[in-house]
Formats: C-alpha cells, structure tokens, sequence
C-alpha cells in the first residue's frame, strides 16, 4: 500500500466512521419505536452528506449494530434469571443438605458463612436484573463504536502494552467506517467498493471527498491489487458473472497493513435425509478442550482403520483461536470425504449454563475448563463449512458417552501397538448412538462355549442379519483337513439339541430373546 493510497483510505474511513457514529447514536435514540419511515428519514439525511450508497451501507451496519446488543442485553438478563433461580433454590435448602435427582431438590450451602455470602450475592444480581430490565422496558442500549475492551485500555495503557499515540492509532483504525453490501447484477458484483477480477481496487468517493478522485465518476482507485488466497477460484466466479459480494477494509496498525475482507451468502443447501446420510456409515467425533477425537464407523457401528486427532491451540487472541478452530474442522472435513463417509456426528453439548460455581461447587480448574470450551462456536462453524462439502451434521445426546465408551470399548480396541484413549473410545459411543445402535457391544462368550478353536466371531453385525449367532461357515477342503464338500453341514448345531455337555436354552452371553430350541 503506498502511502497516498493509505492516506485517503484513513481520511474516507475517518469521514464515514464519523457518520456512522451520529446514525448509531440517532437509532439508539430512538429505541423500539424505530420503523421504516424513520429508517428513510435517517438515510437521506446521510445521502445529502455522502451519497445513496454509502447511506445504505451506515444505515443497515447500525441496525444491525442495535440489534445485536438488544440480544446481547436479552441473553444477559436471562443469565441474571438463571443465577437468580440457582441461588434461591440453595438457599432455601437446610445447611449441607444433599441433593436430591429425583426430587428435584438441589444440594444446600455447606456452612452459614458461604449462605450468607451467596445471599448478599443474591440481592446483587437481583439489583444488576432490576437495571436490565429497565434498560430493556425503555429500549436503552450501551454500544461502542470500536469496542468496549479498547476503550477501556485507555486508562491502562501499561498493562495493555500500548502508549497513548499507539492507543490512538488503534482507535481511529476501529472507528472508520469502510464496508459495503453487494448488488447483484452491478459490475463486478457491488459499485461501491469494487474489486475487479485482476484485483483492482477502486471505491466510490462521498460527495465531500470528490476532489480526491482519480479516475472518472468521482471514484478512487488504489494502486495496489488484492489477491485472495483462500477460496479465491469461488470469488472469481461470483464476480464474473456479476453476482453480490460484500467487502470490508480495514487497517492492522499493529502489522501496519491494510487488508480487504469478501463476503457472500450462499443459497441454502437441501438438507439429507437421515437415512440417507447414514447409508455410508459415519464420522464419529468427541469434542475436548484441546482437540477432536475422531473415528470412522461402518453402518454396522464397527470402527474402520485408526483412530484420528486433530488439535487446537485456544490461547491466544480471538483471530488466533478462530483460525485454529477452522483449521481442525478443515482436516476432519477432508478426512470424511477419504472415508466416504456423508455424515458427521458430534455431541449436542451446551455449556451456557453450566459454568457458574452454583452448578460445579469451587471446582475452579473445571469451570475454567468448560468456560473455555467453544462447543457452540464448534458447532455453528462445522454445521457451515460441512453444508459446503455437502457433508450432514447430526447431533446426540452427550450423556455418558465417554464413561460407556471407555467401559465397552478403550480395552478391547488396546493392543500392543495401538492405545486408545479415553476421548477415542467416546467417539465410537457417539457414532452408534448416532446409527441408532447401542452403545454396549456384543460380549464375547466364555472359551468353554466358544463354537470352534478360533473363538467366537463378535462383530457388530445388525440384529436382522442372518446367522449372526451361528458357528462360522464351514469351508472344506484340503487345507481344513475335514469332511469334502456336502457332508459334515449340520456340524455346526449339535448345540442345539439335547444332548450331555450341551444346554438347548441360550447362555448369558447371547443377546437373542429367545432360545435356539424353539
């Protein structure tokens, strides 16, 4: 970027960031009672001070601005219920009384001083509902234009590692305003921030900044080109043929770069049936704080090949542990199209509720554990990036899928070259409990009631397969050393009769509801 590029960048997304901070404060103003004849109001008033589109473009970003922190101030009010209706319920239980599943009764507070902290605990988050709510009832929300958390650096600059020119540039970097919705059927997919298929960059100028243009129809066009390396073949053929892509620029003064984000919305995708999203078995994956245990099942419910893991790193910013997230899905997404697999089960974990120490005690490595835990930004991320490899997502229940996978599967997968994990025997509950199998498998009899020398076979084969209890096929020949072909075939049910040494009714070990003899 040169410098004169950069220049009018900062000096357009300064003159717009501060339209954009005087739409959002008029849209707060006007709270619930906003409509759309006020919503037109708003927008030609800012047509007159830039033009229609740039309007467009401030006036749609403040309302969805508004809008998300009026679900951020519903989501918060109905943690403070929670909280509320947590507290209350141990505090009207006798001091370390025991909970009580069945009754529905939660476990009381262990000693008199932990009860009356918690009550004064109580009456403040009681305080902190009253003020939401009034907040809410008068449509009053609190926004920052460039966040909350760098305002607040302002006054500790030292523990932010920033002094008061850096915090400035910052600042002004967040507040600009340079981002415009496409329009389908206009050049190149949107006319105000266009981006050619060669990676020019040209944007249309306000009104007021018109005397900075460089090329006709009062637009600006920079001197460096874009290239984007990730789904670029996708974003040439949008713009080829004219179709809406969005596109935001800012500026990184950390890294001293300027960067252009595009964006677009695809239509959605049919979803599978459920059977015909298991018709090829399924990928199955345990969730954990640092990593995906993955495995693939056949539709019998049987692991196939070895056990995968695909880690991530959460430490770090917000940019860092996205790009971990995403590349941890990536590979597990390129590891179901290998197995040929059309689905992906995983865990319907939810954590938003049970994070405080009213559910988990002073279990503080635990809480910070779950609180640190993206199920949902897992969830939501690999539901989109699997609709894109036509790949189904299905969801179970996440109750005792590790403790059953550990009991019935972690042994007898070990061998002396393979350990398997507590995470990966999880994952193989979770594929069957997707299949619609049980998680138990088939039990292996004892050696005495074995059907040959070999052992007894115990694949998971379904419950309508034939002969899935019977003694394995008898091949004669040479090398078996046996009867030739067309005698010995009724070899294998001498256990069926009645006869010493032999029982007619099935042994414990057998899972068929009724017995051989009949």
């Amino acid at each position: 970027m040169s410098e004169a590029d950069a220049a009018v960048l900062a000096e357009v997304g300064g003159f717009l960031g501060s339209l954009a901070a005087g739409d959002l404060a008029e849209r707060c103003r006007q709270g619930p009672a906003h409509d759309a004849a006020s919503w037109a109001v708003r927008k030609r008033s800012l047509t007159g001070r830039s033009s229609a589109r740039w309007a467009g473009s401030i006036t749609k970003a403040t309302h969805d601005q508004w809008a998300l922190a009026r679900r951020g101030q519903a989501a918060h009010m109905a943690w403070l219920r929670g909280q509320i209706a947590s507290i209350e319920a141990r505090l009207a239980r006798p001091l370390g009384a025991k909970a009580d599943k069945r009754a529905g009764l939660v476990r009381g507070y262990g000693s008199r001083g932990e009860w009356h902290a918690k009550s004064r605990r109580l009456r403040a988050l009681k305080a902190r509902l009253a003020t939401a709510e009034a907040d809410w009832a008068a449509g009053r929300v609190r926004v920052v234009r460039g966040g909350r958390r760098l305002a607040n650096a302002r006054h500790h600059l030292q523990a932010a590692g920033l002094d008061e020119q850096a915090w400035r540039r910052r600042w002004q970097a967040e507040r600009m305003f340079l981002a415009a919705d496409g329009e389908t059927g206009k050049r190149f997919g949107n006319e105000t921030i266009r981006v050619t298929d060669t990676g020019q960059v040209s944007l249309k100028l306000p009104a007021p900044l018109a005397y900075l243009a460089n090329a006709p129809h009062g637009r600006y066009v920079l001197d460096a080109t874009v290239a984007f390396q990730h789904r670029g073949q996708e974003w040439l053929d949008r713009i080829s043929v004219n179709r809406a892509v969005a596109y935001r620029i800012h500026h990184d003064t950390a890294r001293g770069r300027w960067y252009v984000t595009a964006s677009w919305q695809r239509a959605a995708t049919p979803t599978l049936p459920l059977e015909a999203a298991l018709a090829r078995g399924v990928v199955a994956v345990d969730m954990n704080d640092d990593h995906l245990a993955a495995w693939h099942l056949d539709v019998h419910g049987n692991p196939v090949g070895e056990p995968q893991r695909f880690f991530y790193d959460l430490t770090g910013s917000t940019q860092h542990r996205d790009a971990q997230i995403r590349h941890a899905l990536s590979r597990l997404l390129h590891h179901t199209r290998r197995c040929g697999a059309a689905a992906i089960a995983v865990e319907d974990l939810d954590f938003s509720d049970g994070t405080s120490r009213e559910k988990h005690g002073r279990n503080k490595r635990f809480r910070r554990l779950i609180s640190r835990f993206p199920t949902a930004k897992l969830r939501s991320r690999l539901v989109s990036m699997a609709a894109e490899q036509d790949i189904a997502v299905v969801a179970v229940d996440p109750a005792y899928t590790s403790r059953w996978g550990a009991q019935h599967w972690q042994k007898p997968l070990t061998t002396t070259t393979r350990r398997i994990s507590r995470h990966d025997a999880a994952s193989i509950a979770v594929g069957r409990r997707a299949l619609g199998h049980p998680i138990r498998r088939r039990t292996t009899p004892p050696p005495s009631h074995q059907s040959d020398g070999a052992g007894h076979r115990t694949v998971q084969a379904r419950p309508d397969t034939r002969r899935r209890e019977e003694t394995r096929p008898h091949i004669p020949g040479p090398r078996t050393g046996c009867a030739p072909p067309g005698r010995g075939a009724k070899a294998g049910d001498q256990g069926a009769q009645h006869r010493s040494g032999h029982t007619a009714e099935h042994g414990f070990w057998q899972q068929d509801s009724l017995p051989l003899s009949l």
